[in-house]
This record gives C-alpha cells, sequence and structure tokens, in this order.
C-alpha cells in the first residue's frame, strides 16, 4: 500500500492532522477499524496532530500510542484545567489527562476572545502542523466557529490530503455555548461509516 508523499517530511513520516465530531451515531467498533485503515496508509512512521476533544482527536491519539513509529502532538484551545470543562464525566477527563501527559509535545494557542474562537484558533493551528488531515464528519456545515465543517474547508482551501470517514450524527451534539457534550453512543438505525480519500496518492 502506498503512503502519502510529502515534501520535507524526511524520516519523521506525516503529520496527520485530527478533525471530527465529539459525538455521532456511527458504530464505534467500524469507526476505529477506518482510522487503523488511515494509519495504514499514512505510513509506518509519523505523528497525529491533536487537540485532544472527545471524539475523533482521541480515536487517533490513542491508534498513534499503540503504534511503535508514531507520536501525538497536542494543540490546546485553552489551558488544560479550562478544558477539562468541556468535558461530560470523570472517565473523559481522566483519558485527556492520560493521553496530555503521553503526547511528545503539548502546546496552546494564544488566548483568544471567546471559547468557539480557541477553537478555531486550535483547529487552524493543527492544519498549519499538517501535512495531512483525517476527519470523522457527517459533511455538513459546522454548527459553530471552529466547527469539523469549518476545519474541512479550510483544508480543502490548502489542498491537503483528506482521510474523510463518513458518519452520521445525532443533535444537539456542539452545544451553544461550548460545554460537555453526553454521547448518544452508535444508532443501530444509523448508515454505516464509510472512508473516502481526497488528494491522496
Amino acid at each position: 500500500m502506498r503512503c502519502v508523499t510529502v515534501v520535507g517530511t524526511g524520516t519523521a513520516g506525516v503529520r496527520l492532522g485530527v478533525s471530527g465530531h465529539r459525538a455521532h451515531a456511527a458504530d464505534p467498533q467500524a469507526t476505529e477499524a477506518f482510522g487503523r485503515t488511515v494509519l495504514d496508509r499514512a505510513g509506518p512512521v509519523g505523528v497525529v496532530v491533536t487537540s485532544l476533544a472527545e471524539g475523533a482527536d482521541r480515536l487517533f491519539a490513542r491508534l498513534a500510542a499503540e503504534r511503535d513509529g508514531w507520536g501525538v502532538e497536542v494543540v490546546l484551545p485553552l489551558d488544560a484545567a479550562d478544558y477539562e470543562d468541556d468535558f461530560a464525566a470523570e472517565g473523559s477527563i481522566a483519558e485527556f489527562r492520560s493521553l496530555l501527559a503521553a503526547a511528545t509535545t503539548v502546546d496552546r494557542v494564544p488566548a483568544q476572545p471567546t471559547r468557539r474562537e480557541a477553537y478555531l484558533a486550535a483547529g487552524l493551528a493543527v492544519l498549519d502542523r499538517a501535512d495531512a488531515l483525517a476527519v470523522v464528519w457527517d459533511g455538513e456545515p459546522a454548527r459553530g466557529r471552529g466547527g469539523t465543517g469549518e476545519i474541512v474547508a479550510e483544508a480543502r482551501l490548502r489542498r491537503l490530503p483528506l482521510a474523510w470517514i463518513h458518519v452520521s450524527r445525532r443533535a444537539p451534539v456542539d452545544p451553544e455555548p461550548p460545554g460537555p457534550v453526553a454521547s448518544p453512543g452508535p444508532d443501530p438505525g444509523a448508515p454505516a461509516p464509510a472512508l473516502t480519500w481526497e488528494r491522496w496518492p
């Protein structure tokens, strides 16, 4: 299977940015299997660049942590303690802290006027550091600043290779203002997730 060819990566491998919904109705095992497929195609060595939000960000962080040759680089939208207010359960906070502690590097974007703008800044910072983008997305426009649809649109403008795991999601998923999200879990009636590639070799 061919790997992404990115000028300037050398032996460091692909820098794979991640964006996606915090909760969706798709089968999590199928979604995880597609995530593994994305990393397989990206190559044996690389870095996942993520903000460690619940959902897609953490899925790819966990998968990268399982692989020799892969690391995790974190770009936070807020101070870690403030960011934790967005996580609904103690287990989610514990997972966030564990993944954060295991990251190769951790940075935080400069302070922004609002949380929404902080999420957008973090999403754009992920793209700035990425050679390609993995996204778990329903294909709909973003429901707020920094949402998945907005990040995908910017990635396409930059002509980044895109690995898109198609999922359906239940509303409300992105509360306004941002806050904890309780995942509804998989919906047996939801369409099966699918995987498509844009601009990958």
